[in-house]
């Protein structure tokens, strides 16, 4: 292997499908016998492929270890790439045979949950007006691993929030609504009811909190410590809030979660709101894209209706 720099010509010219294919199975299977069965090849032809590829690159791809193939740094580059090009020739095959029977394309859309998730539901429902053929796609997950997923294009738009400042480098991002926290209990908590409860007294309660890795965990994490405020009774951490929601019913845990997330389940009594002042709101979330990507007309579509509805919902109220 020689090192030298890759020509972009001699890469594009050399690469076919099938070797993204053999790539994204023997990426997964770490096993030359298994990603030769289900190519439908022999494994010396399986073998043959991996040498064509690392010739194609000018790089060993993986090490040959006695009961796996394990991607090395280059490997594992190599590997994202593949993937990310199988997933972009898929979808323009669905999206192509949508527009040949009529139809108007489909879109991947992650959220967060709270506030985001209502304006989710009424974007999706104008969009169902304007493009009835449209197929969409939502996914709910937590920032930390939608901006994975905007990155790897298993999205093509995620409603969040930064988790890294780094990330600006990398997404577009335009401001859709703020968001405030509340503390909250099981519909028995014993401090139900209870006023002028301060934040900091609350530490020798349990406390059920979202993975470390979240936006919302790191908020309460700099909650507690702008007040000098730790845990002493033990935390427990979900980044499931239906799992969250049964775990306070049955015990005495208290939660931070989003206003706008938790007051229907309190209006429905299946949590108590525990009346104290949170000191800090959550930071601003908007709508994430790919920069330096020319954006298609659906995801465009999509973001001109979210915009009226944020902005709808923002504006003050008739009293």
């Amino acid at each position: 292997m020689s090192g030298k720099p890759l020509s972009i010509t001699s890469v594009c010219s050399r690469l076919r499908f099938r070797h993204l294919q053999f790539l994204d199975i023997l990426g997964r299977s770490r096993n030359l016998r298994v990603t030769a069965e289900q190519m439908h090849m022999t494994q010396p032809a399986a073998t043959k492929i991996l040498l064509d590829l690392e010739e194609i690159f000018d790089a060993r791809l993986f090490d040959r270890l006695p009961r796996e193939m394990r991607p090395n740094e280059l490997g594992l580059f190599v590997l994202r790439y593949a993937a990310a090009a199988l997933q972009g020739q898929n979808k323009f095959v669905e999206e192509f045979n949508a527009l040949q029977q009529g139809g108007h394309g489909q879109l991947a859309i992650g959220a967060i949950s709270g506030s985001a998730a209502g304006l989710l539901t009424r974007t999706i429902g104008e969009m169902q007006r304007l493009r009835p053929l449209l197929v969409l796609k939502v996914f709910e997950q937590s920032s930390d691993q939608l901006i994975h997923w905007l990155s790897d294009r298993k999205i093509d738009l995620m409603i969040g929030r930064f988790t890294d400042e780094s990330q600006r480098a990398r997404f577009q991002y335009e401001r859709l609504s703020g968001e405030t926290l509340q503390v909250v209990g099981g519909p028995q908590h014993p401090l139900r009811g209870v006023e002028n409860l301060e934040m900091e007294k609350l530490a020798h309660w349990p406390w059920l909190l979202y993975p470390e890795s979240t936006a919302l965990r790191k908020v309460s994490d700099g909650i507690f410590r702008s007040i000098g405020m730790t845990p002493t009774s033990g935390v427990m951490e979900t980044q499931s809030f239906l799992f969250a929601l049964e775990s306070l019913r049955i015990t005495d845990m208290l939660s931070l979660q989003p206003t706008a997330l938790v007051d229907k389940y309190v209006a429905k009594g299946l949590l108590s709101r525990i009346s104290v002042d949170v000191p800090k709101v959550m930071p601003d979330y908007g709508m994430l894209t790919r920069l330096g990507e020319v954006t298609p007309p659906p995801v465009l579509a999509f973001m001109a209706v979210l915009r009226d509805v944020a902005a709808e919902a923002s504006e003050p109220q008739p009293e």
